[in-house]
């Protein structure tokens, strides 16, 4: 495809995917509507790239529905100068799209997903990559004001709750029998209290599977 037709897809996915699913935030739309979302995906997946549905990235990975994306930032209300983790930099879009809104952005993931990330972004674009468990955080970076799960889990662990700022924005999407909830909370002392505002599929994520219980 050309870049005008790409660009034409971009303008589309704002106008039929994002505002009637309730994106709102003007400076979450003109980023969306400006990063090359058909940079992110596999050779030969640029037509996929814009539609509503998941995009495999391999390895069990894969880049999220736009209307994903886009209601999660809306939820992060994201503001230039904040500090962003990307918890699963899957091909490296929505540390892109954090950057293009002006955060400061570090990205988690394992060394595979981050070297396909890094090639996505390439060199012009200032991303901190952390080669670690996605559970783990990068702690090093630390204290974000927003932490962006990039996908779906079952439960959000304490160590990147204790990463956040007092008052810090979490996004992320809770697995629940099958359902994808997208979900907002904000930093509370030692915990964070999660809305669901959502339900739309995501790519579920290595590493958040609960400990099993002991029952007796």
């Amino acid at each position: 495809m050309s870049e005008q037709e790409y660009d034409r897809l971009r303008r589309a996915m704002v106008s039929n995917q994002l505002r009637p699913n309730l994106v709102a935030n003007i400076a979450v739309l003109s980023a969306m509507a400006l990063v090359p979302r058909e940079t992110f995906v596999g050779e030969g997946q640029g037509a996929l790239a814009y539609r509503d549905t998941i995009v495999p990235l391999g390895g069990g990975r894969g880049l999220n529905p736009p209307a994903a994306t886009g209601r999660l930032l809306d939820a992060a209300d994201p503001r230039p100068g904040e500090r962003a983790l990307v918890v699963g930099a899957a091909s490296g879009y929505v540390a892109a799209l954090l950057v293009t809104l002006g955060c400061v952005v570090t990205v988690v993931d394992d060394a595979a997903m981050l070297a396909t990330a890094k090639a996505a972004l390439g060199g012009g674009v200032a991303v901190d990559f952390v080669d670690g468990p996605l559970a783990a955080g990068a702690p090093a970076n630390a204290p974000y004001d927003i932490v962006y799960i990039d996908g779906g889990v079952e439960r959000v662990p304490s160590a990147l709750i204790e990463q956040m700022v007092e008052d810090g924005r979490l996004v992320t999407a809770i697995l629940e029998r099958g359902v994808s909830r997208l979900s907002v909370g904000r930093r509370a002392g030692a915990s964070v209290g999660l809305r669901a505002f959502a339900d739309i599929d995501t790519v579920p994520l290595p590493g958040f599977t609960p400990a099993p219980a002991f029952t007796f």
